[in-house]
């Protein structure tokens, strides 16, 4: 299926004036659904492969959508989910060929018995259906998780989400639920320079095995430990090896099964492996994908073996999810596959994640700003800090930073960690080289920017926010052609 012209254009076409937009917004749109640059919020009417448009024309590069996996409006992604959308949506109570396809692509990337499907719309969905099948296997209910953890808004995994459950007018946490510290070699419990020559994976791990310990002294036992393979809200954490070994193996020996949440960090992202789990040469009891199985689409599966597939069906009540695994996403998660593999874009997430690291590190020895870059393929964490001796965190300038990438390089970076000062990138796959260098250039400029000048420095907001911002790029544009 094609579209002419005239289509395409009508649906780019502007509804509303952002004006009105806000205005419609704030009016029909609960509050607490928040949006990137709350000051001065973009409003994108298109996207293409590692691009966003606004409104205006104006063309931003994307490094924190790892919504769009394989890139914005991918014509194989598209044209899969506009074909099966022409032939039939129904629900997944009838035989079809893309679930069962689906299924048999996704779990042959997995590594041993994991080759049972369950399909949702989300990761939160994938989460809170990934705890209900590890309490049913184990008839226990208490579950670890780690500090700063995310897993979705639903909830039961709002329960295990400490990211969310630790703000101001959060619930207070379950005394079933335990927290374990976030294996944070830079900034944690234990920090490297803390414990020099240390084994950081069996301290981190520690903490767990008391919990394992003292929940089989009170006849309780663990139910499940879940974790993000490598954390993303924490500040793009990446454990050190052999941290996940250590814990499945404690939370095994307690009678216990291990959840790899893989919704921001899987398929290719990392680079070395399909799945950011096999950084760590552990296999996990079930496996939780969404966000870019469906680059962009709503769909999300959860992963396990036989033995607690079959354990849960054993109840007697059926599983149903109206919407989960229909034939329109799983044509789009299939095609999405298909262009990771096809395209090598999990090669690509290798060699240009290593090339962003290489060039942040170089920054990190001209910027003392800098005191942390990590990550694992395009997923990568910059740690902004007023002292690096102290580490004292520098939230402040890392919003400067965002909002002026955006305002004067058309550039979109976000913040997060527990105290928002860790500049993140998560692009589509097919982010290359050249986006890096464009990355790179404008965040070295910011930085100068920011040396020179302080965060105090303003970045324009307001009423006149669209006409400034545009006028603050075109007048770099012009002093990059006249030097």
């Amino acid at each position: 299926m094609s579209f002419t012209r005239e289509q395409l254009e009508s649906a780019m076409s502007e509804k509303l004036s952002k004006s009105d937009t806000i205005k419609l917004r704030n009016k029909h749109i609960g509050q607490a659904c928040q949006l990137f640059y709350r000051s001065d919020p973009l409003k994108i009417v298109r996207g293409q492969g590692q691009y966003m448009f606004d409104e205006m024309g104006n063309r931003y590069l994307d490094c924190i959508n790892n919504v769009a996996h394989v890139g914005h409006c991918h014509p194989k992604v598209v044209r899969a989910g506009s074909l099966q959308m022409a032939t039939i949506s129904t629900n997944n109570r009838f035989l079809h060929d893309e679930l069962v396809q689906c299924a048999k692509t996704l779990t042959s990337k997995m590594p041993g018995e994991l080759s049972v499907c369950f399909f949702v719309n989300s990761g939160s969905e994938a989460n809170d259906l990934a705890l209900r099948l590890a309490r049913n296997y184990t008839k226990r209910r208490d579950v670890i998780t780690l500090d700063h953890a995310y897993h979705g808004h639903l909830t039961a995994v709002m329960e295990v989400s400490p990211y969310k459950f630790n703000q101001p007018g959060g619930e207070p946490k379950p005394d079933y639920v335990h927290v374990a510290p976030c294996p944070d070699v830079y900034r944690g419990k234990f920090v490297d320079k803390e414990h020099p020559g240390a084994d950081m994976a069996q301290l981190y791990c520690e903490p767990i095995v008391e919990v394992c310990k003292k929940l089989q002294a009170q006849g309780k036992g663990v139910a499940a430990f879940i974790a993000e393979s490598l954390q993303s809200c924490g500040g793009q954490i990446i454990p050190p090896p052999g941290y996940f070994r250590a814990v499945y193996d404690a939370v095994h020996a307690a009678g216990g099964l291990t959840i790899a949440d893989e919704v921001q960090v899987g398929f290719g992202r990392v680079g070395t492996h399909y799945w950011a789990f096999e950084t760590q040469d552990v296999v996990p009891d079930i496996v939780t994908v969404a966000k870019p199985m469906g680059n962009g689409h709503p769909v999300g599966a959860v992963v396990t073996t036989p033995e607690i597939a079959h354990a849960f069906y054993a109840t007697g009540v059926a599983y149903f999810n109206t919407y989960g695994g229909n034939p329109v996403s799983c044509a789009i998660a299939n095609a999405v596959m298909r262009v990771i593999d096809e395209e090598g874009l999990q090669e690509n997430a290798r060699s240009v994640g290593d090339y962003l690291l290489k060039k942040c590190l170089e920054f990190s020895t001209e910027f003392d700003i800098i005191g942390d870059v990590r990550g694992a393929g395009l997923f990568v964490g910059i740690e902004l800090v007023k002292n690096r001796e102290t580490r004292e965190p520098d939230t402040k300038s890392a919003h400067w930073v965002v909002n002026r990438m955006k305002s004067l390089h058309r550039v979109l970076v976000s913040s997060d960690g527990p105290n928002d000062n860790v500049i993140k990138l998560k692009p589509p796959m097919c982010f290359n080289q050249e986006n890096a260098d464009e990355f790179l250039q404008a965040f070295r400029e910011c930085l100068a920017m920011l040396v020179k000048e302080g965060n105090d420095a303003p970045f324009m907001i307001g009423a006149d926010a669209e006409q400034s911002t545009s006028t603050m790029f075109e007048n770099r544009q012009r002093l990059i052609k006249s030097s």
